[in-house]
């Protein structure tokens, strides 16, 4: 063996190294917060309502970005250029709102009637003592978060693919295997911790890469002059249609109906402390979201040809470009923050669909007016945690689609049945049981039917005619029945 070929083994190791402290560090905090976790579901599933504002605030921005904004914005924002900051703008618009009106209303709402879930929330609302509502929404949560939670799977599989040379589906076990573990033994407080730290690495490296990259460029004036002379698409952020720009805006659509995100709204210790998690929040999603397009600007200056990226894959550009101008050890944690956003995602997303199945069909349906031990319903979550982990991998094997997409489509689902619905839910006195209802399957409904049909999903982001068309089915709905009686008290306690 060469000197060369030593260097570059000593080099994999060091990466190595620092990969692995950033997991050590991850699995201590759930160790750590595992005897709080398994005290009951209420802690296991929303932290006990004792999250403060910065752990809240950073945990809601980074679980709602997952892998999408470090592999699917920069890889988009290699192909389109600046204009791809347009896909950031309307979710960071929309999370300023929910952190400042709609967080406070849910927080106050969920606490008074003592909801861990959202179901646990709708089913308040409206009264549903049949349970039909709770498993209408459960149902709704599978359908689209097995999708969301592969997504988090196969970036996995990609970065440890590009980054140590791994073949995909060995990527992809072991990134299941780290959620997994990592997961069952720490739950909500774990996960939120955690994403504290891991939103420290995301902006580390979204900030450090470009950095470090334009100057290797020799500055950005360069690097622009260089990209632009390739097409002027690529220095210009309007270089988009309208339809596009539209739909990139409309991303924001489905924040307001991603559980995982309002989980994060319910735990805060003081509904008092949002405005300021508003501000934290919303200065760290600027950040990142800038940070991941001149990643994708500078990535088209070194890699002109995308037959330059392994396997000619976009979603592969952070990962290289952090290799090829980064040491090793901070490449390692460039790595460590792709993991980062694929934790706080994946792991957050796996607790929302345990604690439906547990809680909302498990002790609120078939074990209704039954006595169910704490420690018998954290162990329970702690199960599903493990099949839905399954499930989610071997869809992830099935179908190893574009993590961008994969996202947004499940992104799309969510947002379009449940985020009009509790907007209205926590908005409009006359909303009604029905209503929801009809929200909940035209939002699906037309967000499905939309995606698959090539002439409509090319016209517009499916998110967008799927948050109208519940919208619009929920007040119409609504208006022609009978809303429950005790509204001006439930009102009353999402204002206090």
């Amino acid at each position: 063996m060469n000197e060369t070929e030593s260097l570059s083994v000593s080099l994999d190791l060091y990466a190595a190294g620092a990969f692995a402290g950033y997991l050590a560090l991850i699995i201590g905090i759930g160790i750590y917060a595992s005897r709080f976790s398994s005290r009951g579901i209420s802690e296991y599933f929303i932290g006990g309502r004792k999250m403060n504002r910065v752990v809240v605030a950073l945990s809601a921005v980074v679980s709602g970005r997952s892998a999408w904004l470090l592999l699917g914005v920069t890889g988009m924002a290699y192909a389109q250029g600046p204009s791809a900051i347009w896909a950031a703008v309307g979710y960071i618009i929309v999370e300023l709102f929910l952190f400042l009106y709609y967080a406070r209303r849910l927080r106050n709402f969920t606490e008074r009637y003592d909801c861990i879930t959202i179901p646990d929330f709708f089913a308040e609302r409206f009264g549903d003592d049949n349970g039909r509502l709770r498993s209408t929404l459960v149902l709704i949560f599978l359908i689209f978060m097995i999708g969301y939670v592969s997504a988090q799977f196969v970036a996995g599989g990609k970065a440890f693919s590009s980054g140590f040379g791994f073949e995909m589906h060995t990527g992809i076990l072991l990134t299941a295997g780290i959620v997994l573990v990592y997961t069952l033994v720490g739950g909500f407080l774990a996960v939120s911790l955690s994403d504290m730290i891991q939103a420290v690495f995301m902006i580390f490296s979204l900030v450090l890469l470009p950095v470090i990259a334009i100057i290797d460029f020799g500055g950005l004036p360069a690097l622009l002059q260089q990209i632009s002379a390739q097409d002027v698409m690529f220095v210009d952020p309007f270089s988009l249609s309208a339809g596009a720009a539209i739909g990139f805006l409309g991303i924001g659509l489905g924040s307001p109906g991603n559980p995982h995100i309002l989980a994060r709204y319910m735990s805060i210790d003081d509904s008092k402390q949002l405005k300021a998690a508003a501000l934290i929040g919303t200065g760290w999603n600027v950040i990142m979201a800038w940070g991941a397009v001149f990643i994708g600007l500078a990535g088209r200056a070194y890699f002109p040809d995308v037959s330059m990226l392994p396997a000619g894959d976009t979603e592969n550009l952070f990962p290289v470009l952090a290799q090829q101008h980064l040491h090793p050890v901070l490449f390692g944690i460039v790595l460590a923050s792709i993991f980062a956003a694929i934790m706080s995602t994946a792991d957050s997303q796996l607790l929302v669909a345990a604690s439906s199945v547990v809680r909302d069909i498990y002790e609120k349906i078939l074990k209704k007016g039954e006595h169910v031990s704490q420690n018998k319903l954290v162990f329970l979550s702690r199960m599903v945690v493990l099949f839905i982990v399954i499930i989610s991998l071997l869809f992830g094997f099935l179908a190893e689609d574009l993590v961008f997409w994969l996202v947004l489509f499940a992104w799309a689902g969510l947002g379009a049945a449940i985020g009009p619905t509790s907007i209205l839910a926590l908005y409009w006195r006359k909303t009604t049981r029905a209503g929801i209802f009809a929200g909940l399957f035209s939002g699906t409904a037309v967000t499905i039917v939309w995606y698959y049909i090539p002439l409509l999903s090319e016209l517009m982001y499916e998110l967008i005619p799927g948050f109208f068309a519940s919208l619009l089915a929920t007040w119409l709905v609504s208006l022609y029945t009978q809303a429950p009686d005790d509204t001006d008290q439930t009102f009353k306690a999402m204002l206090d």
